[in-house]
């Protein structure tokens, strides 16, 4: 579907349009199969997906959902919910990325960045600098890691319990820690995340005492439950709690019917890494962000 009063783009090849979507359930309708073939590495666009149908929020820049198409067959899907980084699924031609930076481009897109399999974001980042003279910038190299099982760990002390009402200013300063010792900064609007992780029951607390780590957990894919954020502070790190967490709140979403759980991890952290593999997620696909300067 083009969106109303859009042209398609065309490139030499006059097969090959760019079709927008404002409604995200045709967008998902159309993306669906294409996205489901390889849902490991589609599970950040099919987790965007799943948000939109399920959680819709107002937002300041509509969604930008597009589609690169040649006879009726997919070659790309793009997804941008500003102010995060443009999601790229697999690419069946790489003339298809021309045309997704140069509507973008066009349309003045305030980008931030790129984040997709390690090939095509690259590919994406240097059209992009080529087009608008931005440089780029690895700032991430992560492991999409996928769960079916839960191994035996020892437990920590402690039991899982939902954040609640209380616990407020806790995930306000847990959740801010946790962006800038993941990502450098502070990336979102944290009072808003938190206000929604409580309307939808999605943070989750290990108590010894007093709460000692956090993860966040919820079905988030089509058969399939999404663990994040991990965080523990400094000072209850290395007591087995971030694993009791983790391992709890996986095996929770496995019992409510998910098939399997996703968890990504940044590939220089040996230690959460070790972590994860322990409990039974493995490794599946490397996942690149470049961000735009």
């Amino acid at each position: 579907m083009v969106t109303e009063g859009q042209s398609p783009i065309i490139s030499a090849n006059l097969s090959m349009k760019l079709n927008h979507f404002q409604d995200a359930d045709l967008f998902y309708e159309r993306v669906k199969d294409y996205l489901g073939q390889h849902t490991a590495r589609h599970c950040m666009l099919l987790r965007a997906c799943y948000a939109l149908l399920h959680n819709p929020q107002p937002r300041d820049r509509p969604p930008y959902l597009a589609i690169v198409e040649a006879n009726s067959t997919i070659l790309a899907v793009a997804i941008w919910i500003s102010p995060r980084y443009l999601m790229l699924s697999q690419v069946q031609d790489w003339a298809a990325l021309d045309l997704i930076a140069q509507d973008l481009s066009d349309r003045q897109e305030p980008l931030r960045g790129v984040s997709s399999l390690p090939e095509i974001a690259t590919a994406f980042a240097q059209r992009w600098q080529a087009l608008t003279q931005q440089t780029y910038q690895l700032s991430l190299k992560l492991w999409a890691n996928q769960l079916v099982q839960v191994q035996p760990i020892s437990s920590a002390k402690g039991f899982l319990r939902l954040a609640g009402e209380g616990d407020r200013p806790l995930l306000n300063s847990w959740l801010k820690a946790f962006d800038i010792e993941a990502l450098g900064q502070i990336e979102s609007n944290i009072e808003a995340s938190v206000d929604r992780a409580l309307i939808q029951k999605t943070l989750y607390l290990w108590q010894d005492g007093v709460a000692v780590s956090m993860a966040g957990g919820r079905k988030s894919l089509p058969n399939g439950g999404w663990i994040s954020p991990v965080y523990t502070p400094p000072e209850y790190r290395r007591k087995g709690y971030a694993s009791s967490c983790v391992a709890t709140l996986t095996q929770q979403l496995l019992d409510q019917g998910c098939d399997y759980c996703m968890l990504f991890t940044d590939q220089a952290n040996p230690t959460s890494n070790h972590i994860y593999q322990a409990i039974g997620y493995q490794p599946i696909c490397d996942w690149y962000d470049y961000s735009f300067h």
